[in-house]
């Protein structure tokens, strides 16, 4: 073995250094800790002693973790007796997800000569290829109006702080209106937005794969934002910023908050509208039930591609590495076929 690693926990340890990206250490962690975690607990051994029948049970406890008392809970903080490391069953996008990554680990761990064999080679999930093109989360116009009008009366109608009402409207509107990621937006500071020479203003971020890139800021992201800094009695005049103010405050103060706090907040507003909506619209309910902030970019792409914005204009927004990527949140090939077949099959005349 080429590794100083004495255990599994310095071996995963030693694989996650090699990624600089702390959102990527962070996936990479959460996978990696979940399978040692079972291995010990489930299996009773290291990692090094996994075989395929191992890999195989593991890829049917994703999709559904058992005892649900044991690994299964709502999202709690790491450091409470309550926590969990499975808020559900995974599903097949994210269990293939998972079982990429390990097969990951394991082939580098087979590289450092710590172990033999990847007992997750060739392992595949049923399902997950269909679930690559599944653009279902993103809420459609009906339910997006819906959203904002239960945002509008959070701290009127359902109890919420001001504070905590105002940053969430700000989120809603300006993660619709910018399709930025959520680790993008509680990263974003005043001093990343830039004016060009005709007054367009631009958000400059570092992206997925540390690579740089702007978004383009419309009427909507900066209407919320300038709402925003006034309700937190800053200016909106660009020239007497702070460069290092983040977009999106605590509510302690003016420092900001992470990505987890972030999708906290959103989970709880959504279970709020869900609750609010659920008895008139059950399906909407349950919709919002599995939202969560990265639906925001779902949304903004389904509906920018609606609107009438150009395909490669919605890819360099969401920075997209190709152009098949941002086309499969185009439904203008769906619409059309259900209609044509419906003008073929039309209603019944006896």
């Amino acid at each position: 073995c080429v590794l100083r690693a004495s255990n599994d926990y310095e071996a995963v340890q030693a694989w996650l250094s090699l990624h600089e990206s702390t959102g990527t250490q962070r996936a990479y962690r959460k996978e990696a800790e979940r399978l040692v975690l079972w291995a010990i607990v489930e299996r009773g051994c290291a990692l090094s002693s996994l075989t395929t029948e191992d890999a195989v049970a593991y890829r049917a406890f994703l999709r559904r973790p058992s005892p649900r008392s044991r690994w299964v809970s709502p999202p709690r903080p790491r450091t409470s007796p309550e926590w969990r490391p499975f808020a559900g069953g995974l599903s097949a996008r994210s269990a293939a997800h998972s079982l990429s990554v390990l097969g990951a680990l394991f082939r580098w761990l087979i590289e450092q000569r710590y172990v033999f064999a990847n007992p997750f080679a060739g392992l595949k999930v049923r399902g997950a290829s269909a679930a690559l093109l599944d653009t279902s989360r993103a809420f459609s116009e009906g339910e997006w109006a819906l959203v904002r009008t239960v945002a509008d009366g959070l701290e009127w109608s359902y109890g919420w702080e001001p504070a905590a009402a105002q940053r969430l409207r700000f989120v809603l509107d300006f993660a619709y209106a910018t399709g930025l990621r959520a680790s993008e937006l509680v990263h974003a500071t005043l001093g990343a937005i830039k004016i060009d020479p005709i007054d367009e203003r631009w958000l400059h971020v570092i992206g997925k794969g540390a690579r740089a890139g702007r978004v383009t800021l419309p009427p909507l992201a900066r209407v919320a934002l300038d709402r925003y800094l006034m309700q937190r009695g800053l200016p909106t005049t660009p020239a007497k910023w702070e460069p290092l103010t983040p977009l999106v405050a605590s509510l302690a103060g003016e420092a900001g908050i992470n990505r987890a706090r972030l999708w906290v907040v959103m989970k709880r507003f959504f279970a709020t509208a869900a609750e609010v909506i659920g008895e008139g619209s059950p399906a909407v309910a349950e919709t919002l039930r599995r939202a969560s902030p990265h639906w925001m970019r779902h949304t903004h792409a389904t509906h920018a591609l609606q609107g009438g914005a150009e395909l490669t204009a919605v890819r360099d927004n969401l920075r997209h590495a190709s152009l098949s990527t941002t086309s499969m949140y185009l439904h203008s090939d769906d619409v059309k076929r259900a209609r044509q077949m419906a003008s073929v099959f039309g209603t019944p005349t006896r």
